[in-house]
């Protein structure tokens, strides 16, 4: 499909710099009609400020869909559910909150019956793939436009200097030269100022969480409620997953809890400095581990870890919709029919630290046999056995080393 074929493209719209810029950019150089999508996955006010700056900005029609509810359910809770984390800390806030953008974007552009649909993510990042995974496999055939790869602005500045000629207005700003996505799981931080990793996040940039210095003197408890792996219930109260992530959002971010600050490896190829807050998937995180350690298995709680990182690189790399990651979504889906229970968390100055867990039919926690008083369940002298056992290969290789003089 040639540039003089598309006459409707449906561009998933931030309006932010980039995306603002871009709108316009493709009007001009494809000739075509851009309808902007907004995807409302709990970022709050942006949504609505988006939909009128699209129009303002010559969009033919600016939709905004609100995808609250399935982002929490069909993706936040799933990724949860296999204790995804990708190399050591990351929580995937913006990992998954792609393919439903994705998908979205596909099913307007049905709809509308557009010719091709178009992102803002740069040629050097994750959301490029990310957004294209998603939409090819949901549309083998759909036309995608990438601007940043297409043409001659080289970087932000140059963004700048093409929305002032056209009167667009400039969203990045001296008081906050760095890039900001946020949805209902997390709020990032990216570039400008922060592409030094040896400068400390400015203090006035986070959104979610109050700076752990400053939070309250005094800690605060919070009981989460699992039934089969997913988060039901908050002190006792049972909500609905986005009403569970509101109210752990508030809760953490009192607190400071869930700031991470790293380097992390994009799928491209490229180190890439991160700024994070994921105050009530921290929380969750923590409570549900807390369950498992009651109810699973250990063996099949090492299997699962074995498959987290695994499981992370699929999401933060752009396969949702792999066959891969469907498959190994059904094995961490079916370990966690017996995670059902409470975990209690003490949120205090950035930490959320795991105070009691407790499961009434699905613990496989013994407390008669693991008691170190006097019982009735366990042989210790059993135990010397096992260790001869698991020791022979030891005592062989020791016995062969030391014969040849080592």
């Amino acid at each position: 499909m040639s540039k003089r074929d598309i006459k409707k493209v449906v561009l998933a719209y931030s309006g932010g710099l980039d995306t603002s810029v871009i709108l316009q950019w493709i009007k001009e150089e494809y000739n075509a009609e851009v309808i902007c999508y907004t995807a409302d996955v709990g970022q709050g006010e942006e949504v609505e400020e988006a939909k009128e700056k699209a129009m303002a900005t010559g969009a033919l029609d600016a939709i905004a869909e609100d995808l609250t509810a399935p982002f929490v359910k069909d993706y936040v809770f799933p990724a949860f559910r296999a204790n995804a984390m990708y190399e050591g800390y990351y929580l995937l806030g913006t990992s998954l909150a792609r393919p439903i953008i994705g998908k979205g974007l596909v099913n307007v552009a049905n709809e509308l019956d557009a010719d091709a649909i178009a992102h803002g993510a740069t040629g050097k990042g994750n959301d490029q793939v990310r957004f294209e995974l998603a939409a090819y496999a949901l549309k083998p055939d759909i036309k995608v436009i990438a601007p940043w790869r297409e043409w001659d602005l080289r970087g932000r500045a140059d963004c700048v200097a093409y929305a002032k000629e056209r009167g667009i207005p400039t969203p990045v700003t001296a008081e906050k030269p760095y890039s900001i996505d946020a949805n209902l799981l997390h709020t990032s931080f990216e570039g400008g100022v922060l592409e030094d990793p040896w400068t400390t996040p400015p203090t006035d940039m986070f959104r979610m969480t109050v700076n752990p210095e400053d939070a309250p003197d005094e800690g605060e408890l919070v009981t989460v409620g699992f039934r089969n792996g997913d988060p039901v219930s908050v002190n006792g109260i049972d909500l609905d997953p986005v009403a569970l992530l509101t109210t752990l959002n508030e809760m953490g971010g009192r607190h400071g809890v869930g700031r991470v600050d790293i380097v992390e490896n994009r799928f491209v190829g490229i180190k890439s400095r991160g700024v994070y807050e994921t105050p009530g998937g921290t929380i969750m995180y923590h409570a549900h581990r807390a369950v498992e350690s009651l109810t699973l298995d250990r063996e099949v709680l090492h299997l699962r870890d074995d498959l987290v990182s695994r499981y992370s690189e699929m999401v933060y790399n752009g396969f949702w919709f792999s066959p891969e990651r469907e498959a190994l979504q059904a094995f961490m889906d079916n370990v966690q029919t017996r995670v059902t229970g409470e975990a209690r968390i003490k949120l205090y100055k950035g930490q959320a630290t795991v105070e009691g867990r407790r499961s009434a039919s699905d613990a496989l926690y013994d407390e008669a046999t693991a008691t170190f008083e006097a019982d009735d369940v366990y042989n210790q002298a059993d135990a010397e056995g096992f260790i001869r056992l698991q020791s022979l290969r030891l005592r062989t290789f020791a016995e062969k080393r030391l014969g040849e003089g080592e």
